[in-house]
């Protein structure tokens, strides 16, 4: 049986915290978030923790949403969305062996999102931790509707 303590973004995020982190700084790894049977969608490995922490605690509620993200220029642009939903199966294949620094202000973010109508948008740390502080707001990232 879970508890409410087993669904809180912050508790989730200082269980995964390992002993072998890195920061926002250092050299980045590209994991990926492997969605149903075929679908792979790659992610810096920092990033990539972060979403585990916000998506596993949506899911573990029993909770569907949308998750959201820009496609890079480099790989022709766009957006792209998946609905997520506990009954889908989904892998999150990091290419690191160290546990990225989990920051809260940014899963928190994340979180929000995810309980709106437009879902789970990813955004840049920097983006997150802006909105956390209140020096910009959500319409002034342009996130999809």
């Amino acid at each position: 049986m879970t508890t409410p303590a087993d669904h809180d973004p912050s508790q989730m995020a200082a269980e995964f915290a390992g002993e072998e982190t890195y920061g926002p700084d250092t050299m980045r790894s590209m994991g990926k978030l492997i969605y149903g049977c075929r679908s792979e969608y790659e992610f810096d490995d920092r990033l990539l923790a972060h979403l585990k922490v916000a998506v596993t605690a949506k899911l573990r509620r029993q909770e569907c949403f949308m998750l959201s993200w820009a496609i890079d220029a480099r790989d022709g642009s766009g957006r792209m969305s998946l609905w997520l939903a506990p009954a889908i199966p989904l892998q999150f294949k990091f290419a690191g062996s160290r546990r990225p620094t989990l920051n809260r202000a940014w899963i928190d973010v994340m979180v929000q999102f995810s309980n709106s109508a437009r879902g789970l948008v990813v955004i840049s740390e920097a983006d997150a931790l802006s909105l956390s502080r209140g020096e910009i707001d959500a319409a002034s990232l342009q996130l999809e509707p």
